[in-house]
């Protein structure tokens, strides 16, 4: 630990040339089963008051492809000897100075701000790292700032025993007691623009997606750079002692996020966060829900809670989001 302990506080650059493209922006918004219009069609984005497409809340995870990498930097560009079929993805967060559009360039420069260990019970000793990356534009403006914590266990963590996996916590424990083998059915709310629209206990649009198959998290591999074979390549999710092939974390965020956008617009969002707390598979069907709770109408700030939870009522993820809402 002492090593470690001695790397906090550093930065590098570990994303350069990072161009949003059109058609990646599209790919991106199919792989996390987003049908928004805005993210392929210029003339809704203008309707909607972008002067060009914007790209979803998790885009940045495309970041992750070596072109964007200098000297091919694996994951944020730190070896902290952690062992990639043992590392899982415990939470991650943005705040948004404004949305990514098509046509930025962005730089990334990541701090390593925090590691620590802790006992994870028949998950073993965990350790955790903390990273921040801030994306500037060619003009060098903040455009985005994005916190994610990584955590090496000492082996594959067994859901029977916890609730985790890529992008879990094993930690958490479920406390969902929904066994009906169903998830609620979509819904659609009306995009609010205005807080004085809004009460604590509010809720938005239910956002489902059925019976995930193994497609789904090759195409947000394909989508998203994150290449990691525990998404798709059963011998190896095996060997590690999975029982199976799972869908990467910020796969089930990606969903999340079309609770927030689906409800406010995109341009409304100031933040959005997650912490992941059990594993997808395929044949899994998911639904996502907001809940408002936190409405200031004197400002137009929103602050809302996020879960996605499986057709056995177990949780996969939790999360907040926080928007400013006003009636232009």
């Amino acid at each position: 630990m002492a090593d470690l302990e001695a790397m906090v506080g550093d930065s590098r650059v570990t994303v350069e040339d990072f161009r949003i493209e059109p058609g990646k922006v599209e790919e991106f918004a199919r792989s996390i089963t987003d049908p928004n219009p805005v993210f392929r069609d210029a003339d809704v984005a203008a309707e909607r008051g972008f002067d060009r497409l914007p790209a979803p809340l998790t885009y940045a995870r495309v970041s992750r492809f070596p072109r964007y990498r200098p000297d091919d930097l694996e994951m944020y560009g730190f070896d902290l000897g952690f062992r990639p079929e043992y590392v899982l993805h415990g939470e991650q967060g943005y705040e948004y100075e404004r949305p990514l559009q098509v046509g930025d360039v962005l730089t990334g420069t990541t701090t390593l701000t925090d590691v620590f260990q802790r006992d994870g019970g028949r998950a073993g000793t965990m350790t955790f790292a903390v990273y921040e990356t801030e994306y500037r534009d060619e003009g060098d403006d903040l455009v985005l700032t994005d916190r994610a914590t990584v955590i090496e266990t000492d082996g594959a963590v067994d859901d029977d025993e916890s609730d985790a996996g890529d992008g879990e916590d094993p930690t958490d424990g479920d406390d969902s007691t929904a066994t009906d083998d169903t998830v609620p059915p979509a819904t659609e709310v009306e995009r609010v623009r205005s807080a004085d629209d809004l009460a604590v206990g509010d809720t938005g649009p239910t956002v489902v997606v059925e019976d995930l198959e193994r497609m789904h998290f090759v195409k947000y591999a394909g989508a998203s750079g994150d290449f990691n074979p525990i998404h798709y390549d059963e011998p190896y999710a095996r060997e590690a002692g999975n029982e199976s092939v799972f869908g990467q974390g910020m796969f089930t965020a990606g969903v999340a996020s079309r609770a927030v956008t689906d409800w406010f617009g995109l341009a409304a969002v100031d933040s959005f966060s997650v912490r992941f707390q059990s594993q997808v598979f395929p044949g899994d069907s998911i639904a996502a829900t907001a809940e408002v709770v936190e409405s200031h109408p004197d400002d137009g700030g929103v602050e809302i809670d996020l879960a996605v939870e499986n057709q056995r009522g177990e949780t996969l993820l939790t999360g907040s989001a926080t928007a400013t809402l006003s009636d232009d």
